[in-house]
């Protein structure tokens, strides 16, 4: 049976003649990317993920999901889809891009095993480039990449976050969660990081939210000397629930709930707070750049 590395050379052998065209080459696009995180598992990162691609969507935006939760992704799942090929078998060569590209609700693009980029490290840097030309196609074909990461704070999670554009800490009202997210705060705050803000889930109402963010925001100014801002709060509802159940989102499944329509706010929000590109690399070779600086 032929080796990974084996594998992926022939398909480095087979474009060696086609012409090269980058993220970055004039002209070019590239979708924006968002990363959600949670340094506490259950407070509904992936379910804020899913739905406000959906609203994202309904706001005339091309989106794409990508399910970086390591060995235990959850998107496909969610909303009634069965991933069985996914990155990690386009990174050893046996299925294509387009195989694992899934066409979720409304539209929403997912794409599962995002896990499978860490193994780039273990294969030789012209077959990391050439998969992570294959891989800019997503931002190519898509005005917005959703990177639903792991839970924690561990170094692929902070690999993952930091090189989107921008970065989202989901929390809720509770006082672990609410530690949690401020370590993850902690964690991905260096220099070079992107904006920071918060996503206060299953909030009773708008003004606990901005108590538990005016909580946070306080101490990261004291002790990180950092500012971040709540970027918005999702309010507790049974459709929520029932929806998880269902594997069907609550924006398909419950559209005039609460938390539908705080989804709706934030997805307009987000836009509204998005700017000119800081730069034209692509996501996932700024992810790759991370990747060798690891393993180096």
């Amino acid at each position: 049976m032929l080796d990974q590395a084996k594998i992926l050379r022939g398909l480095v052998e087979q474009r060696q003649a086609a012409p090269r065209i980058t993220a970055a080459s004039a002209g070019a696009q590239r979708a924006r990317t968002i990363a959600i995180c949670s340094g506490k598992g259950g407070v509904g990162k992936s379910v804020i993920s899913l739905n406000l691609a959906i609203a994202l969507q309904r706001l005339g935006k091309s989106v794409c999901v990508l399910d970086a939760c390591l060995g235990l992704g959850s998107i496909d799942l969610l909303c009634g889809l069965n991933g069985y090929w996914n990155l990690s078998h386009v990174v050893t060569g046996a299925r294509s891009l387009n195989d694992v590209l899934l066409k979720g609700p409304e539209g929403v693009h997912v794409v599962c095993g995002a896990s499978g980029l860490v193994d780039l490290a273990d294969v030789p840097e012209n077959v990391q480039r050439e998969l992570i030309f294959r891989m800019e196609e997503l931002e190519r074909t898509h005005d917005i990449l959703i990177v639903d990461t792991s839970t924690g704070i561990h170094r692929t999670v902070r690999q993952f976050a930091t090189a989107a554009d921008q970065v989202l800490v989901v929390t809720m009202p509770e006082t672990t969660a609410i530690a949690d997210a401020y370590a993850t705060v902690k964690a991905l705050g260096t220099p070079d990081a992107p904006p920071i803000d918060l996503i206060v889930n299953q909030a009773d109402s708008a003004m606990q939210a901005k108590t538990i963010a005016n909580r946070i925001q306080q101490t990261s100014r004291t002790f990180l000397r950092s500012a971040i801002s709540l970027a918005g709060h999702i309010s507790r509802a049974p459709a929520v629930v029932r929806s998880v159940a269902q594997r069907e989102p609550y924006m398909i499944s419950a559209p005039n709930s609460p938390a539908a329509t705080d989804t709706h706010q934030l997805a307009r929000r987000l836009l509204s707070m998005s700017g000119s590109l800081s730069t034209m690399q692509s996501y996932f070779d700024r992810f790759w750049h991370k990747q060798r600086g690891r393993a180096a």
